[in-house]
């Protein structure tokens, strides 16, 4: 870690002494203008980049203002992104690839975005700084409204529709449309008005735009909606579940740093980096254009995500706010094993329909299996000794392997049991700290690395579902892997689970997808030894009872927190204790404050748990 920093500061002195810098203004790029940036942009590029060595420092600057990025004339590039739809190819505004000691300086500049467009590409690269700007599209895939009225007796209700918003009815369907895209709202998020807080108890609506009517302009009346806690004064944001690129897409590229960028929209991530070493985010948000924004969402899915890197992965003093998933989540894939071909050789296979299309491993990456209904590993780790698509002439588009290893597989694969693969090597260490997490759907955080994990002095102001969830699942997600090493300290929780969501059994959830845990025999996360899931010095104000579930989990702290509980919301959550453990060992619970009297026998619920593996004070 210290030589990673060590390589930061060399890097930041050499550009500063030597680096070349160039104003892309003499390239044509104006800013406050309506001209197409995008293909200006490739060009001053390819002629800076043509005329300098690869390790010479080169620094883009933009004048502050606006500029505009259209699909027409963009370059068009096959990524396949994981976690979003895999539809090829992608219109990208700014394609950044195979540069070296690049640093493009926004100096304040605001880039909108038309149509459907991958905003911002970093692929192959090495050593590149992207600082101060912001990410925008004109017109977002999300449609905005505000509740007028709703009469819950005859299951109409009225509605608003924001004024950016671009819709036609067809046949008595609300169809929003853009450039290049059109579509019907799936499902809704409600958002109060003046908190911008997800309405209490609402989680994902199901809401029906296929029978509308115009009763003046811009105001629908919908049929078949029967929602009771809509008041008027609601606003909804209408989604569907398409992803088809995020905000920022960095792919195989080491040593990346983002300082000072705000995404305030994108249709899927904000941020999406996958096979990549060390990425420092400073400053980095998934926000809101500031208080008198008339929107109340921002990206369609996750403000960021990272699947499959190494290093250390640094996420701090960010802000993210009303996405449509968690702030971020650090994984990798499982490759589901099918068919061991020979004692040395298999075949494996991306299975998430989101997950597929890029390299999953190289010669001399280490690996171990894992048994999926247990989400037991199997004896003893392996080494990749070839890799190889089967389906595919490059790992480009690939969803089939085969993997030759250097030692024998274990026996278990010759069973008719469903078994994954994990790769090891592409694990990062985490440091998310000093970040605001806010009015966002379904979790705050998720973390899946056996590298040391720290959660530290982030504030989590009603995240909806879990602040902070542990998983692992190789039976739908597919997204690797056990905890080893977590620490979560000098948190503030304020109001999460005030909506139900996937894997929110509590304020912090660990929560791995394990269909048979009776039969488990050995535990997911954690580890022998002294415990090093630490939970401590955390401030929980809340206003229901959860405050922490775990399962699958060998070593647990939970020492000097605050639980104070308020009268906000009436608790409505299905899980009534403090403490729920299912097949949990060596827990210390020590020296937190209650606000409530704290009565082990009552206020700790256990499953395939031992009394005598809880230590109190």
């Amino acid at each position: 870690m210290k030589s990673y920093f060590l390589a930061l500061i060399v890097l930041a002195a050499t550009l500063s002494v030597s680096a070349k810098n160039y104003d892309l203004s003499q390239y044509g790029i104006q800013a406050n203008t309506t001209i197409n940036s995008a293909p200006l942009l490739v060009n001053a590029i390819r002629e800076i980049v043509a005329g300098h060595q690869s390790d010479t420092p080169i620094v883009l600057r933009f004048t502050k203002g606006k500029y505009h990025f259209y699909p027409t004339a963009a370059l068009e590039r096959e990524y396949y992104i994981s976690n979003h739809d895999q539809t090829n190819p992608k219109s990208t505004g700014i394609p950044l690839e195979g540069l070296k000691n690049l640093e493009l300086d926004g100096q304040g500049a605001e880039f909108i975005f038309h149509g459907r467009m991958l905003p911002l590409s970093l692929i192959d690269c090495e050593n590149c700084t992207l600082k101060n700007f912001s990410v925008d599209f004109e017109n977002p895939h999300i449609t905005q409204f505000k509740i007028i009225a709703n009469d819950t007796i005859a299951r109409k209700i009225t509605f608003e529709v924001a004024p950016w918003v671009k819709y036609k009815l067809d046949n008595g369907t609300f169809v929003a449309y853009g450039k290049d895209w059109q579509h019907t709202p799936e499902a809704c998020i409600a958002f109060d008005e003046n908190t911008r807080h997800i309405v209490f108890n609402t989680s994902d609506l199901r809401a029906n735009f296929r029978q509308v009517s115009e009763s003046a302009p811009r105001t629908i009346v919908a049929e078949n909606w029967k929602q009771t806690k809509l008041l008027p004064g609601t606003v909804i944001a209408g989604r569907t579940w398409h992803r088809p690129a995020p905000g920022i897409f960095i792919h195989h590229s080491e040593n990346t740093r983002i300082e000072n960028v705000q995404v305030h929209y994108a249709e899927g991530m904000g941020l999406l980096a996958q096979l990549c070493t060390d990425i420092t985010l400073d400053r980095f948000s998934v926000c809101l254009k500031g208080e008198k924004d008339p929107r109340y969402f921002t990206t369609q899915a996750d403000a960021t995500h990272f699947s499959g890197c190494k290093g250390i992965i640094i996420s701090k003093n960010g802000l993210y706010e009303g996405m449509m998933d968690d702030a971020i989540n650090i994984h990798g894939t499982y490759l589901k094993v099918i068919e061991k071909n020979d004692d040395y050789t298999l075949t494996g296979a991306y299975i998430h329909s989101q997950s597929w299309g890029f390299r999953w491993g190289n010669p001399g990456d280490t690996v171990q299996f894992i048994k999926s209904t247990t989400m037991e590993l199997l004896n003893g780790r392996n080494i990749i000794a070839s890799i190889s698509p089967q389906d595919k002439e490059t790992p480009q588009g690939a969803k089939l392997f085969k993997i030759r290893f250097t030692q024998p597989l274990p026996d278990a694969l010759d069973s008719n049991e469903s078994f994954g693969i994990e790769n090891l090597t592409w694990t990062p260490e985490v440091e998310f700290s000093h970040n605001i997490i806010r009015n966002n759907r379904a979790r705050g955080t998720l973390f899946s690395t056996p590298k040391k994990t720290q959660v530290t002095d982030n504030l989590f102001d009603h995240t909806s579902g879990t602040a902070i969830l542990l998983c692992g699942d190789c039976n739908g997600w597919y997204e690797t892997g056990a905890c080893r090493e977590v620490i979560i300290r000098n948190n503030h929780f304020i109001n999460a689970l005030t909506n139900m969501f996937q894997f929110t059994n509590a304020i912090i959830s660990i929560y791995p997808e394990i269909p048979d845990l009776a039969s488990q025999q050995k535990f997911f996360h954690g580890g022998k030894g002294t415990p090093r899931i630490i939970i401590e010095n955390n401030y929980f104000e809340t206003f229901d009872t959860p405050i922490l579930y775990a399962k699958s989990v060998q070593g647990l702290i939970f020492k000097n927190n605050t639980i104070k509980h308020n009268q906000d919301f009436p608790a409505f959550h299905w899980n009534q204790y403090p403490f729920l453990f299912e097949k949990v060992s060596n827990i210390f619970i020590q020296k937190n404050t209650f606000d409530r009297p704290f009565q082990a026998e009552q206020d700790i619920r256990l499953n395939l748990t031992p009394r005598n593996e809880i230590h109190l004070d």
